[in-house]
């Protein structure tokens, strides 16, 4: 069975608000996902599809797999860096705000009908 993968790194999102997205369309056909994304309302959906088809035109590109039948057969988002920032609190404090970043990672496989 040919797998063929994305990576998306250091995506500007929490990995929480992601994951909704991630566990939407893990498991689906990969083309049937990306016209299902076009039309979720959440703000991340944009940025899985480009994994979703960077990983199409990966399969394309590198390997003889038909784009017509890949299936997602994983997709996983993890915690990337955090970056430390702050804003100002009451009585000239700083407050600490954590602003979190993610990575994607999308495999696909060829389905055999």
């Amino acid at each position: 069975m040919k797998t063929v993968t994305a990576n998306v790194k250091n995506y500007r999102a929490a990995p929480r608000k992601v994951r909704l997205l991630a566990d939407f369309v893990r498991g689906k056909d990969a083309n049937k996902a990306l016209a299902e994304l076009q039309f979720v309302n959440k703000r991340h959906a944009p940025a899985i599809a480009k994994a979703i088809a960077s990983a199409i035109a990966n399969a394309k590109e590198n390997t003889d797999m038909d784009t017509k039948n890949l299936v997602i057969s994983s997709i996983e988002v993890q915690e990337g860096k955090t970056m430390k920032r702050f804003r100002a609190g009451s009585n000239g404090r700083g407050l600490p705000m954590r602003k979190r970043l993610s990575h994607i990672h999308v495999t696909l496989t060829e389905q055999i009908n």
